[in-house]
């Protein structure tokens, strides 16, 4: 089970507290997306810009900071880690990225800073001693090409420190992720990445059942040294016309390829419920998010991307009474 983003339900998302609270929730692996500021150190922020994540816009002495610029093909206006050095991202407070769906979220808003990824593994190390379990860490590097144009790369300093921290080994319990195949085979052939890796795969645009890779596809991504698939949950259950959800076939197949799959994001909302799992018309109420884990685990997903951690985990062990971890699963068994 993983900790997307920590326990991002229920505290401010990239937090320290976020992520404890996932652990201590049950949550196998900590997810952290990293960017980097403009002197290179590794944070934990879901992208470049942090306008809606910080309290960047209470800061007057960074207001000329606010910019425009295009990331990923993508034109943002607001404030970037990038243009920022560590000394000042520190004088900034996380918040709630979604007070409308979450205010008790955002209740701790403006309590902690933005982490670094040191910090994180430091957190890390430190719960699998208190809760004695090995905890795992599930890092994605966000618009690696984006920060190697500007001259901070994401990838030589997370392996740097995940070799600091024992953790560059194939058995270790970590997953590197990205959306760029490229950026994933450079750490592997050219860093010496030896941890797992994990090929994102977002939903394609449009309406009707997203066509997933096809099985040339995935051998491919096997033999470039891939150990598994990060899915949008609809290229796994796909709503159908008529409200039934299809299972495209994308976990058999990419089993068969030596491919974990671990699908995103399972969230209780209603806004974010596959429509058979929601209860009612507010999209900020609670839906059957129970139910939606359940419908993934009999496809055999090997794992979730989940912000709401306690229901997922504790859906898991009704089922099986002693789950193993995810970062220890291999292809076809269950989380």
């Amino acid at each position: 089970m993983i900790g997307h983003r920590g326990a991002s339900g229920y505290r401010p998302e990239h937090t320290l507290g976020a992520y404890e609270l996932a652990a201590r929730l049950g949550a196998d692996d900590l997810e952290p997306d990293l960017v980097a500021t403009r002197d290179g150190v590794l944070v934990a922020r879901h992208e470049s810009e942090i306008t809606f994540t910080t309290d960047v816009a209470r800061h007057r002495e960074l207001a000329d900071r606010r910019t425009t610029k295009e990331v990923d093909g993508l034109e943002r206006t607001g404030w970037f880690v990038e243009d920022l050095t560590l000394a000042e991202l520190r004088t900034l407070r996380a918040v709630e990225r979604l007070p409308h769906l979450r205010p008790r979220s955002a209740g701790h808003d403006r309590t902690e800073q933005v982490p670094t990824f040191a910090e994180v593994l430091q957190l890390r190390e430190r719960l699998s001693e208190k809760l004695d379990r090995e905890i795992g860490v599930y890092p994605e590097t966000k618009h690696p090409t984006h920060f190697a144009g500007l001259g901070v790369p994401l990838e030589e300093p997370l392996v740097d420190l995940l070799d600091l921290h024992g953790l560059n080994r194939a058995d270790a319990p970590v997953f590197v992720q990205s959306f760029e195949l490229d950026n994933l085979v450079a750490m592997r052939t050219r860093l010496g990445l030896r941890a797992r890796t994990v090929f994102l795969l977002a939903r394609p645009e449009g309406y009707g059942v997203p066509a997933p890779p096809d099985d040339a596809h995935l051998t491919r991504l096997a033999r470039a040294g891939i150990d598994g698939l990060g899915p949008h949950l609809e290229l796994v259950l796909a709503p159908g016309e008529d409200g039934e959800l299809v299972d495209t076939g994308l976990v058999e197949r990419a089993h068969a390829a030596g491919l974990v799959v671990h699908p995103w994001t399972f969230r209780a909302e209603n806004t974010f419920l596959l429509p058979p799992f929601r209860s009612g018309d507010d999209p900020s109420a609670h839906g059957d998010l129970a139910g939606q884990v359940t419908a993934f685990l009999d496809v055999g997903v090997d794992g979730l991307f989940v912000d709401h951690v306690d229901v997922a985990v504790a859906t898991v062990a009704a089922r099986w009474p002693q789950p193993a971890l995810v970062s220890q699963r291999s292809p076809g068994r269950p989380v």
